[in-house]
């Protein structure tokens, strides 16, 4: 089986996406299930993870009721708010569904550089291992070195890292991402998706050849047992369609044993994220 890890779906709102600026016309209307299904059916993957897009509890429901809707929606990453002392209650409520398998903050967006180190944050976050929930880590590569401390403060916590961290591929760098990818596999408690990659270089100007390097790197840190393929569609379609990057992840990926290329298509997201 191939599973997508990571996309999302939104019924476009200006107010509730208002991340979604200008310069992404693309992005400005519905995605729904019906159009991922058109997507997935023509690049040969089985089954996809939605992630939340929006930092709201109606987002995780809303998520929640599509996965109950279609099969081929296997789990949800949603959002509850992990740095509010009265948290734990919206925690409990989800992890009893069936396909809410974890949680996730934009850390990226945050003006403080050490939110992710925040108290009240960590105490939240610090809950979802009672429940059995993941937690996916969203950050830009600038942020990787509080987040190394955070992971450390989590020794029993499964967390999954988000686009290898957002390098900054647009111009050209690998350094201090390199040393701090490889550095943060050391915890084998972290899980790594290849996704969002070609939105990180220049748009309308990027290669394959260009982020070849970093997923060579980004493989050989976690290595294909715990690294998973994602779309991250359709943030992604601002810069690659869809089968055109699951074309360029096959071809990256096709020097694999069957065995490797078997985990990091389907069983690394299949076992990180508990999929029944």
């Amino acid at each position: 089986m191939k599973i997508d890890s990571h996309h999302h779906f939104w019924n476009y709102d200006p107010v509730e996406y208002s991340w979604i600026g200008d310069h992404m016309s693309k992005l400005r209307r519905n995605f729904t299930p019906d159009d991922l299904l058109a997507e997935i059916q023509s690049a040969g993957i089985d089954g996809v993870i939605s992630v939340q897009a929006s930092q709201s509890l109606k987002e995780t429901e809303f998520l929640n009721d599509y996965a109950k809707q279609h099969d081929f929606i296997q789990a949800v990453v949603g959002w509850v708010p992990l740095a509010n002392p009265d948290v734990e209650p919206h925690i409990e409520r989800w992890a009893q569904e069936e396909k809410v398998v974890g949680m996730r903050h934009v850390v990226q967006d945050e003006p403080d550089y050490n939110f992710i180190l925040g108290k009240d944050f960590n105490k939240g976050v610090s809950l979802l291992k009672r429940y059995d929930l993941l937690y996916d880590i969203l950050i830009y590569e600038r942020q990787l070195s509080p987040t190394l401390q955070f992971v450390d403060q989590h020794p029993n916590q499964i967390f999954i890292l988000d686009h290898i961290a957002k390098p900054r591929i647009g111009e050209n760098a690998f350094d201090p991402w390199k040393a701090q990818m490889h550095d943060l596999a050391k915890r084998e408690n972290v899980y790594c998706k290849l996704s969002g990659m070609a939105t990180e270089a220049k748009w309308e100007d990027w290669t394959p050849e260009q982020l070849r390097p970093y997923m060579e790197i980004a493989l050989d840190a976690f290595g294909p047992s715990r690294m998973m393929f994602g779309s991250d569609w359709p943030v992604a379609l601002l810069a690659i369609e869809y089968k055109q990057w699951v074309d360029i992840v096959a071809d990256f990926t096709s020097t694999l044993s069957t065995d490797e290329q078997a985990q990091f298509w389907g069983k690394t997201a299949q076992e990180a994220y508990r999929l029944q």
